[in-house]
């Protein structure tokens, strides 16, 4: 009896230890089956040791949570397109700041470097370069800016602009898989041959997964073993990573219209409980745009916006945000940080300075026209192109998985959807061919390619600062003072532990 009292309690004791001492042991067996993990003489099924989402390139992490989404500001134009509502938004990360000058261009040298850009490649470069004429005014000496505010070093740090929404979808494409290039390296799997590099072989995620990423491209430097029996004879055999190895990192995007005025609340200070105790006008704290924390930069402004007509900045020697147009994405000196202000999640600029494009298909919203949790209206569901016999049809010239809308049989008999493009879903109105339509046939202005934009800028007045305000640009279309950030899907534990 003694014996297995004691037996008991070291069992016990050596779960409580495990269960508390940090990262759990690796899987060695399955409780479903008994049968061991990693082991080719039982199989050779693999576990991974996850040990959880590492922070990506420039990101923040953003945990989720419930708030009230919509405009609790005066409607002051009548729009009544974005009542209030109550909805959950899932963890998140999402860029600390805007997407600089810097960055795009960096984007810009690896399309001339990979493609040939003098030949056939030469509108695929001219499709992804900003518009900097959108500075121009009839009435304005703006020249300055078309011809330096995008490729001089004086602007590295200011924010981007003249980029569409699907522009900035492509470098956010390409963004995802430069980081996990990235992490391939610094893990030991592949070896950079950016001489080798060129056209459609190049590194891409979706098409590495695949098995459509050649030594031409990359040199295999270490692999898998891949464990399952009979695979080989003799020497072990090598596989690719997969998305079980989790390895990868998840796609940078735009956020979502929900994620993004989650994450320009802030709200993670005022959660000591289950309720927000107090509605933000502005992403920082107070009711007011001026500083009042410290009487040295008391009167300054939170945020880089218009005060008024023909007062972009205040007076010489006094200047109130420091900037007539754009300023830097976040403080470089001690100077700057008296004129920009992180909020509670660790963002700059989620009040002004630039507007930004978000995912969403912009609609007024009406009572029935939301989803509570991870809202989003956009979805055209994708599947990968396959041939005949099922396999995945070869890259496409840019080096690119080809995909294509999810077809009616592969949504035939779903409970959740029956087709791929849902973006019309619940719309009030006459909705014909991907546009909407009054009864006499005049097109409005909410066609599928109208985005929702979200923010106040450099160019607007403090109403357009509060974060629940929203306005909406044709997805083509590029302006001086619109810019964007990327955003990345939080797998697994929503709460990330400190290090």
């Amino acid at each position: 009896m003694k014996r297995l009292l004691f037996a008991t309690i070291t069992v016990s004791g050596l779960m409580l230890m495990a269960s508390c001492g940090g990262e759990a042991p690796p899987k060695t067996k399955s409780s479903a089956t008994g049968w061991q993990y990693n082991n080719k003489q039982w199989g050779g099924f693999e576990s991974t040791n996850y040990k959880g989402q590492q922070t990506g390139p420039g990101l923040v992490f953003i945990e989720g949570g419930t708030f009230t989404m919509g405009s609790s500001e005066m409607d002051v134009g009548y729009e009544h397109n974005n009542f209030e509502r109550r909805v959950t938004v899932q963890s998140f990360y999402m860029d600390e700041t805007e997407v600089r000058n810097q960055d795009y261009r960096e984007y810009l040298w690896w399309i001339t470097r990979v493609f040939s850009v003098e030949d056939e490649y030469s509108e695929y470069y001219k499709r992804n370069l900003p518009d900097t004429l959108v500075w121009r005014d009839k009435l304005a000496f703006n020249e300055p800016m078309v011809k330096y505010y995008f490729r001089h070093p004086a602007y590295d740090d200011y924010p981007l602009v003249g980029v569409s929404w699907v522009q900035a979808n492509s470098y956010a494409a390409w963004r995802t898989d430069r980081v996990n290039e990235n992490i391939l390296v610094k893990e030991g799997y592949i070896k950079l041959q950016p001489e080798k590099q060129s056209d459609a072989d190049n590194f891409n995620t979706e098409a590495y997964l695949a098995g459509q990423v050649g030594d031409n491209v990359v040199k295999f430097t270490r692999q898998k073993n891949d464990l399952r029996p009979g695979k080989s004879t003799g020497k072990k055999t090598k596989r690719l990573l997969k998305m079980e190895d989790g390895v990868f990192l998840p796609e940078y995007r735009l956020p979502t219209e929900a994620e993004w005025e989650y994450a320009a609340y802030g709200y993670k200070s005022q959660s000591f409980n289950e309720n927000i105790d107090n509605k933000k006008i502005y992403p920082w704290q107070g009711l007011t745009t001026r500083n009042t924390y410290t009487e040295k930069d008391k009167g300054k402004f939170m945020d880089n916006f218009k005060r008024g007509r023909g007062d972009f900045a205040g007076v010489a020697g006094r200047l109130n945000d420091r900037s007539f147009i754009t300023t830097q994405v976040k403080p470089i000196t001690k100077s700057d940080k008296a004129y920009s202000f992180a909020n509670d999640f660790g963002l700059y600029h989620m009040g002004a300075n630039v507007s930004e494009w978000v995912m969403d298909v912009y609609r007024p919203m009406s009572l029935e026209d939301f989803t509570d949790f991870n809202s989003y209206r956009g979805n055209v569901f994708q599947q990968q192109k396959v041939d005949a016999s099922g396999a995945n049809v070869d890259k496409d010239s840019l080096g690119k998985m080809i995909t294509e809308p999810v077809t009616p049989e592969n949504a035939a008999n779903r409970l959740n959807y029956d087709k791929a493009d849902n973006i019309g879903y619940k719309d009030e109105i006459n909705y014909q061919g991907g546009e909407q339509q009054y009864d006499y046939s005049v097109n409005s202005l909410l066609r599928n390619s109208v985005r929702v934009v979200k923010g106040g800028s450099w160019n607007d007045l403090a109403y357009y600062m509060a974060p629940g305000t929203r306005r909406y640009l044709e997805e083509e279309r590029a302006m001086c003072w619109l810019g964007f950030r990327c955003a990345m899907i939080r797998v697994g534990d929503p709460i990330q532990k400190k290090k």
